[in-house]
């Protein structure tokens, strides 16, 4: 007898003993900072969050990933083949959706996102800004979120 059913309760969790899979939503969001002064630290942050969607994707999830703040910069380094964390990003570039038009026009990035084809984000409105991704959008459609 199979028991294993869709979980539809976002406390939903995996290893419970039923498959959460199905229905586990996730935004990851990368604010961390290649040029920090902890490259080692921004470094291991990109890292997990691409390694989470990769988790996530690879079970079959539905994952978005974001890049807001000073991680609008990391587009340019992801990109370069020579980088530590490339593959990795290559293997879940489809995951991610873009980043933070607002946050890009302070920290940069638009370039690398409009060289890639990724899309700047504007639907919260925030005033003196060009718009920035919205948590709450992200919340209401059943996403955890989750940021590096």
């Amino acid at each position: 007898m199979n028991t294993t059913h869709t979980c539809n309760d976002s406390a939903c969790e995996v290893g419970s003993g039923h498959d959460s899979t199905t229905s586990q939503k996730a935004a990851i969001v990368v604010l961390s900072d290649p040029h920090s002064g902890s490259k080692d630290e921004a470094l291991g942050r990109v890292f997990n969050a691409l390694a989470a969607a990769y988790d996530f994707k690879q079970r079959g999830g539905d994952v978005t990933v974001q890049f807001q703040g000073a991680g609008t910069r990391w587009l340019g380094e992801l990109v370069q083949p020579n980088h530590p964390a490339h593959q990795l990003y290559k293997e879940v570039e489809d995951t991610v959706a873009g980043l933070s038009c607002g946050c890009a026009d302070v920290f940069g990035g638009a370039e690398d996102a409009t060289a890639c084809g990724l899309d700047l984000i504007t639907d919260n409105k925030v005033p003196g800004t060009t718009g920035l991704p919205s948590l709450a959008s992200m919340v209401s459609e059943g996403r955890n979120v989750i940021t590096f």
